[in-house]
Order: structure tokens, then C-alpha cells, then sequence
């Protein structure tokens, strides 16, 4: 169990280029698609109980909505939130909406909303 846990906190450093990177690469490997995984886990998981849809949501999608008018302030937190290089980070700030951090607690993806925020641009919580 130990070891799951070492290797989540590993994964929870990577980039979102990174984890896409990883997720094509284990597609490969497997020959499996990350959907597919969910759609057959998901019925399993929630067995169909109304009462398992009321818990809070555990995990949040940080997804970039707009730079506000201020590009280069944005760009400059994405790069700073995400680890992205200049190019890559200008590149997903072109393309809101898109998603800066995928599958990260409630603190976390409060604490990117009001940076982004901060900097001018608009965030959705997913």
C-alpha cells in the first residue's frame, strides 16, 4: 500500500502535458483507452446507489476559461502552476478552454482558480 501511495505523489508532480504523455503511453502498452477504463469502473464503483452521488467531490479539473485581456500575467502563472516551458505555456493559454490540472483536491484547485484569477485570467472548477 505504501508503495501505491508513493507512486500517486509522484504522479500528482507531473504536468499536464506529462500526464497525457503517460496516459498515450499506457494506452499503447495496454491497448486500453483511459475512458474505456472508466466507463467499465464506473458502474462498479458507484452500484447504482443514489446515495454515493450526494458525497462531495473529492477531485477537481482546474480548466483555464479565458487570460481576461492579460496574456502574458496568465501565461506567466501557468508556467509557474503547470512547470510548462514558454512556448507550451502560451500555447494552452491560446487555446481556453483547456484543462491546466486534472483530478486535484479541493485546496489545490481553490489555490490555482485565485492565482489565475490574480493575474487577470478565468478558471472554471470542474
Amino acid at each position: 500500500m505504501a508503495d501505491i501511495a508513493k507512486l500517486v505523489e509522484e504522479l500528482s508532480k507531473l504536468t499536464v502535458l506529462e500526464a497525457a504523455e503517460l496516459a498515450k503511453a499506457l494506452e499503447e502498452e495496454w491497448g486500453v483507452s483511459a475512458a474505456a477504463a472508466v466507463a467499465v469502473a464506473g458502474p462498479a464503483a458507484g452500484g447504482g446507489d443514489a446515495g454515493a452521488a450526494a458525497e462531495e467531490k473529492t477531485e477537481f479539473d482546474v480548466i483555464l476559461t479565458g487570460d481576461g485581456g492579460k496574456k502574458i500575467q496568465v501565461i506567466k502563472e501557468v508556467r509557474a502552476i503547470t512547470g510548462l516551458g514558454l512556448t507550451e505555456a502560451k500555447a494552452l493559454v491560446e487555446s481556453a478552454p483547456k484543462a491546466l490540472k486534472e483530478g486535484v483536491n479541493k485546496a489545490e484547485a481553490e489555490d490555482i482558480k485565485g492565482k489565475i484569477e490574480a493575474a487577470g485570467g478565468t478558471v472554471e472548477l470542474k
